[in-house]
């Protein structure tokens, strides 16, 4: 693991470079996603995009189209979740998340905002992604904090939990580990590194790749906790692998549980392995 490489599998296309006379921004974004319907704009409820795109439409006066590097399902959390827009604003760019947080509800923050590289484009140039998800393991769920954990009342076997993991580390077909619905062209995916550890009540699960499957960390969060409860028989993960079975694994955790930690780019391998630290 210490010689992590991420890989760029896009090929550069004119989505990656702005329109003539404007710039390109980066945002960074960390938001609580309690109230809302998921990042993408839904017909159905608020969302994250609608939310900053809004705002950056009173900042700007321009009507602006916010690209975001994920698609978090309602009910996901973000720390650093990373988006661009394109603009003709002559804010300065390190001023716009200052600017943002004025006009934003405190349930997101635009934590950094800069110029993008050339060429960068945040959902094309990703190369990887750092998901935590978290069980309360008590008898009684959490007062303070429970929006960001899923209860499970019964003992978990940790160490159990992290062998079954293990399985999914490298380069497979994941169809198994996708929920009803997901739209990928390509269900093949790289795992570099997937941990379970115990933090007093909190059981956490992290986990990075280079790209997950609609509900795909949900869904092995969810058969981790079957194996670790001792309701489903290990081995299940590698079985899931080798048939392509959905049934071959348990629930899909709830989404309260699910974090979006980091978005890695070129040159975050070192960021990739702190969160393993």
């Amino acid at each position: 693991m210490d010689d992590l490489h991420l890989v760029s599998r896009h090929r550069p296309s004119e989505a990656d470079h702005p329109p003539e006379g404007m710039r390109r921004f980066k945002l960074t974004v960390e938001y609580d996603g309690t109230a809302y319907s998921g990042w993408q704009r839904q017909i159905n409820g608020p969302s994250v995009q609608q939310t900053l795109e809004e705002a950056l439409c009173r900042l700007t006066g321009e009507r602006i189209a916010v690209t975001g590097s994920s698609r978090t399902d309602a009910g996901v959390h973000a720390l650093g979740l990373c988006a661009h827009f394109d603009s003709a604003s002559r804010i300065p760019p390190e001023k716009v998340s200052f600017a943002l947080n004025t006009m934003l509800p405190p349930d997101i923050r635009v934590r950094e905002s800069g110029l993008a590289a050339e060429g960068f484009h945040a959902r094309y140039a990703a190369r990887g992604k750092v998901y935590r998800y978290v069980f309360c393991n008590a008898r009684h769920m959490c007062a303070i904090g429970r929006q960001y954990r899923a209860h499970v009342p019964f003992p978990l076997d940790v160490p159990l939990m992290h062998r079954e993991a293990q399985s999914l580390v490298g380069t497979h077909d994941f169809a198994a580990f996708a929920a009803s619905g997901s739209v990928a062209r390509s269900t093949v995916r790289t795992l570099y590194r997937i941990e379970v550890t115990r933090r007093g009540e909190d059981v956490v699960l992290t986990v990075l790749g280079d790209g997950f499957l609609y509900n795909m960390v949900r869904i092995i969060a969810g058969t981790l906790a079957e194996v670790g409860a001792g309701r489903r028989a290990p081995g299940a993960m590698a079985r899931a692998l080798e048939t392509g079975d959905r049934l071959e694994l348990g629930y899909t955790a709830p989404a309260c549980g699910l974090t979006l930690l980091a978005v890695l780019y070129g040159g975050d391998e070192a960021v990739a392995l702190s969160y393993f630290a």
